[in-house]
């Protein structure tokens, strides 16, 4: 008959506290509240922690903090064939900062037949997270105002309307649209165009305010003209009526890359250059925009800033219990290239 050998006990917080002669309470801040601790004491409580391989009794921490430390991101619908890259970055981000302050993150989607509300519903009345995430907020945003119902803890990539809480951080895709066509006129352009889609979402608007304040602000002459959505044919046609035109414009705004990609098409059919016949700016720097020819002048999105921050003010709700009076709006970061023109 053979026995088993009986599991071996792993390291313990006493164990811990005992190995660097400090109390209990100076481990569990190392772990909960660094800030508490002085720069040297951390450092030397955290080297310990590690070389001895200490791991929190996550299901103690729950029981006792009232919080499972999971966060939900209801992830928008997406196709396998034809990613976003721009959500696949935003949601590394999310992860890694979620991880950082001790948290995991759990994807959900309505199965087939349920509404957005019974999903998150479903969790939480089984008290299965501690928040949500949002992103691709819209105007009147259904999740939004079932949560703000619901007093439960939620923080929202992009603007909540004023009736709902604050907890939002997002883009200021005007002024970095301004600061694009500031570009445009120090390079002496006074003709240009807005290319939009009439999709109604508003980084869309606010990318078209900026493109008209920055045109007011420099005395340009501005037009502009949209696609009613994403199809490659429409936004290569319309850009291609528009540049056999009269009124031909030296320089486009995109309001986005995809809708960029239709421009250097177009530009090609009408025998245009970019970057000597036509500057070309966008926004959102997709992968592929530094790969163009010429490279695509674009905004970046801060999204490590962007997640970093979600996470910190949706934490401040869950363990603080304090919500933003106000929104948090972040600078978009301008990538010069060739497209811009000398």
């Amino acid at each position: 008959m053979t026995t088993r050998r009986p599991r071996e006990r792993g390291v313990t917080i006493e164990d811990v506290a005992r190995a660097a002669g400090v109390s209990r309470q100076t481990i569990s801040n190392a772990l909960n509240a660094p800030h508490r601790l002085r720069a040297e004491t951390l450092e030397r409580v955290t080297a310990l922690i590690e070389e001895l391989g200490y791991r929190p009794d996550q299901s103690a921490r729950a029981l006792k903090s009232g919080t499972r430390r999971i966060i939900a991101y209801p992830t928008p619908v997406d196709d396998p064939a034809n990613p976003n890259p721009l959500m696949g970055g935003f949601l590394e981000a999310v992860v890694s900062a979620a991880g950082e302050a001790g948290y995991r993150i759990l994807l959900v989607r309505p199965r087939p037949g349920q509404s957005q509300e019974q999903a998150l519903d479903e969790l939480i009345a089984g008290r299965t997270v501690d928040g949500f995430l949002l992103s691709d907020i819209l105007r009147d945003d259904p999740r939004v105002a079932h949560l703000a119902a619901e007093g439960f803890p939620f923080a929202a990539f992009g603007r909540t309307e004023p009736g709902h809480p604050q907890s939002w951080v997002d883009v200021d895709s005007v002024q970095a649209v301004i600061e694009l066509v500031g570009l445009l006129a120090a390079r002496g352009h006074r003709k240009v165009a807005f290319l939009g889609s009439c999709s109604g979402q508003p980084w869309m608007d606010d990318r078209r305010d900026g493109f008209l304040a920055g045109v007011r602000r420099h005395g340009m002459a501005g037009q502009e003209f949209s696609v009613p959505g994403d199809d490659p044919g429409e936004i290569v046609a319309a850009t291609r009526e528009l540049l056999a035109g009269r009124a031909r414009p030296t320089a486009i705004v995109a309001g986005g890359d995809w809708l960029a990609l239709g421009v250097y098409a177009a530009a090609r059919a009408e025998g245009v250059e970019i970057g000597a016949d036509l500057a070309l700016v966008a926004f959102d720097d997709l992968p592929v925009t530094a790969f163009l020819q010429p490279a695509l002048t674009t905004v970046r999105l801060p999204l490590r800033r962007i997640a970093e921050a979600l996470v910190s003010r949706l934490l401040r709700i869950v363990e603080d219990g304090v919500t933003p009076q106000a929104g948090l709006l972040l600078p978009g970061e301008l990538v010069v290239r060739p497209s811009l023109g000398p």
